[in-house]
């Protein structure tokens, strides 16, 4: 099973529901404090998925996620851009997605590594804390997380969700395929450009969003599952299927590597095999030419 690293600090809130969705798809959770990866940062090297609970971290001091993005782009930046470059699915869900945005690490890093901030989680344009079920598009996107996804339900929670970036970022994003969830028409419940909901970043494996997927695993938490079908009940929810669409990639992932080091170890004994047949061919010959210039020709006796 894969590891799924999970990160929490003060204000943290949302780590064991995570941990319970992480484990439901297939994963095995491992939750530290921001501290203990500080003080040891290897299980980030040896994590096979990281996530980033929602909450209020640091109590939300100076604006949403700001403080914890602070720590982390001090201590563990190198570390979890280096997780990414090697292929590690990342999850960052509502104050979560506040970090990583203010981090820079979504939408996107940069080549240089340099995590400048490009968007931000500002105030709901309402003015107040918004919590309910909103209904939710996946469209077309390279996130790994949301494939095989359509129009779902989640529930949110949050104060400052409202997505906002310059028109011609919202655009690149818009190309490039990073908008990976967006609130259903008139369902927008904070304002956000575009409906945004949720984006990814580049390499489809960091997946931010709003609402909560973590809450949603389980046909019951659902507030109409009671007038749902049989059927539908037995489906996955579209919140677990966003984990258990990440721990699929991780295992095909680790058995197409798995698989390419059978292939390389088993063509190493044919190839030895064929060195040490050209060698023997070559010194059989080499040995035939030599008897050959050392025998008198008969004309010579």
């Amino acid at each position: 099973m894969p590891d799924a690293l999970i990160i929490r600090t003060a204000g943290t809130n949302c780590d064991a529901e995570l941990a319970h969705a992480f484990r439901l798809a297939g994963a095995t959770p491992i939750l530290l404090h921001l501290n203990e990866l500080i003080a040891d940062p290897s299980p980030i090297q040896q994590a096979d998925l990281i996530g980033f609970p929602g909450g209020f971290t640091y109590g939300d001091d100076i604006a949403a996620g700001r403080i914890l993005a602070n720590r982390l782009r001090e201590r563990l930046l190198s570390q979890l851009l280096d997780a990414r470059d090697r292929g590690v699915p990342m999850i960052a869900i509502c104050n979560g997605f506040q970090v990583l945005v203010k981090l820079g690490i979504l939408p996107d890093p940069g080549d240089d590594r340099q995590c400048t901030q490009t968007a931000t989680l500002a105030e709901n344009d309402s003015g107040r804390f918004v919590d309910r079920w909103v209904k939710l598009a996946a469209g077309e996107s390279r996130c790994v997380w949301t494939r095989d996804i359509a129009t779902h339900d989640l529930p949110i929670a949050h104060g400052e969700g409202r997505f906002c970036t310059d028109a011609s970022a919202l655009n690149t994003l818009e190309q490039q395929g990073q908008i990976a969830l967006r609130y259903a028409a008139g369902a927008n419940p904070n304002g956000s450009m575009g409906d945004v909901a949720g984006i990814c970043d580049s390499t489809g494996l960091i997946f931010g969003l709003m609402p909560h997927p973590e809450r949603f695993v389980d046909a019951t938490q659902h507030p109409n599952w009671t007038r749902w079908s049989a059927e539908q009940r037995d489906e996955p929810t579209a919140g677990l299927k966003m984990f258990q669409n990440a721990v699929a990639h991780v295992n095909d992932a680790a058995s197409a590597t798995a698989t390419a080091a059978a292939t390389a170890t088993a063509s190493e004994p044919a190839s030895a095999a064929l060195s040490s047949s050209d060698a023997a061919s070559d010194s059989t010959s080499d040995a035939s030419s030599a008897a050959a210039s050392e025998t008198p020709a008969a004309s010579d006796a």
